[in-house]
């Protein structure tokens, strides 16, 4: 038997009330029961059955659910990008992909105080259930998309939680088992194993100097995704009478095609062509594009342009996964660019990019023992060796001597997967730095 209340209060120097309140949970979640004209006692039938069904959990390991059973494999060929956790405290990080350090946090704080402020707390803080913001959908509209050539109704256009979002909610609308996909080779792995995840089938079509070649005949493709403003990985952008072909023969084989406008802002010694989307006159092309390139890898905000059909099926599907993306950053984002903010930041991130594209295109010419193919922009470069080279184990040489570089046998879909490539990025190292980390990976090869 427990102490009463009064006892135990007085014994611990505590409120009586205190004591009662312990008392009535613990009877509440079945530890003690409470006898009338005796008080409370310890639930020894709890006690011993929950003793029990441990002893027998850990005698029983036959009974443990096998998650991997479960869960099964990933689909065979399935390959992810992934960098060195702690490529962050290495000193020359030619990691690929945009980095943080442009980032406008001054422009970006001042809109999101205005965001909270009463006239825009609505959309940022209520649900909005399977709408977007319309501002930043009028920003998209205006300032995001006529850069590309593309004109949208707002009926058109989806908000998504970066372009990785958008190409999964294509596939899944899109796409089933045995479904067959066009994929650049080499390409977007991330793209290819969300396909593979619905159960289709990548359909290899090799890229040359003007981007993805022009398959023969489409007529047996589901879907044909396309990186034509930048191609990932080889940089390559497509030029103007490719894309006319591209577009003429998927109409003709009534092929649809997902273009994911990778890098395009950052051509840096032309303007770059018009998008995909924008040549389009039979309604076919599906455009993903992403704040995220832009601004900073972690606000994941993108959006998809395609038919009003299209569009309402696929926001459908994102309101089961997710309603929509966060209000806040949706009208942060759009008040940035309602205050010309945004646009400021492009610029400058394109000067600071095309800063360390000279020094690492210079850096390369002058230093490697063999030639690497020259790009007009992008964040990275792609870099083919002699036959003798494996890009998987100069990566991890290279970490030894303080360089991160990404392996480039990944990007690649058909067996043997070639070793010899890797890929340097430039966004995220210090433009100090590009040089020196050029001299110790040539040291290497």
């Amino acid at each position: 038997m427990l102490p009463s209340s009064r006892a135990l209060a007085d014994e611990l120097g505590l409120s009586r009330n205190t004591v009662n309140r312990a008392y009535r949970e613990l009877v509440a979640e079945g530890f003690i029961e409470a006898i009338e004209r005796v008080g409370y006692v310890i639930n020894h039938g709890l006690a011993n059955r929950l003793g029990a069904e441990l002893e027998a959990a850990r005698d029983k390991h036959e009974h443990s659910l096998d998650w991997g059973l479960i869960l099964g494999s990933s689909p065979d060929g399935v390959a992810d990008l992934t960098k060195p956790r702690d490529w962050r405290s290495y000193p020359y990080p030619f990691v690929v992909g945009p980095g943080p350090e442009t980032f406008p946090i001054g422009a970006w704080t001042r809109a999101m105080r205005t965001a909270l402020r009463k006239e825009h707390r609505g959309p940022s803080l209520h649900n909005l259930d399977d709408r977007d913001d319309p501002l930043l959908v009028e920003h998209i509209q205006r300032t995001i998309l006529p850069s590309r050539g593309i004109e949208a109704r707002r009926n058109e256009i989806l908000v998504t939680l970066g372009s990785q979002h958008g190409i999964h909610l294509v596939a899944e609308a899109l796409l089933g088992v045995g479904a067959r996909v066009g994929v650049e080779e080499p390409g977007y792995p991330d793209a290819r194993d969300i396909f593979m995840r619905q159960g289709a089938v990548p359909v290899c079509v090799p890229v040359d100097e003007q981007g993805i070649t022009v398959p023969e005949r489409m007529s047996g493709l589901d879907l044909l995704f396309v990186t034509p403003g930048r191609q990932f990985p080889t940089n390559v952008t497509m030029a103007i009478g490719r894309r006319r072909q591209i577009l003429s023969r998927a109409a003709r084989d009534d092929v649809v095609i997902l273009e994911d406008d990778y890098d395009s802002e950052y051509c840096y010694s032309r303007q770059p062509p018009p998008a995909l989307r924008a040549l389009d006159t039979s309604g076919r092309v599906v455009y993903v594009g992403s704040f995220s390139k832009f601004l900073a890898p972690g606000l994941r905000l993108g959006f998809v342009v395609g038919d009003s059909r299209l569009i309402g099926h696929l926001r459908r599907l994102r309101h089961h996964m997710l309603r929509h993306p966060p209000g806040i950053i949706q009208r942060t984002t759009a008040l940035m660019m309602e205050a010309g903010d945004y646009g400021r930041v492009i610029r400058r991130h394109r000067r600071v990019l095309k800063s360390k594209w000279r020094v690492i295109t210079d850096s390369v010419s002058d230093l490697f023992p063999w030639e690497v193919s020259p790009t007009d922009g992008g964040m990275s470069l792609w870099v083919r060796g002699p036959s003798t080279l494996n890009g998987a184990d100069l990566a991890e040489r290279a970490r030894s001597v303080g360089v991160v570089i990404e392996r480039g046998d990944v990007c690649f879909f058909g067996k043997p997967r070639p070793a010899n490539y890797f890929q340097l990025g430039f966004a995220v190292i210090e433009l100090e730095a590009i040089r020196p980390g050029i001299e110790r990976l040539a040291s290497l090869l």
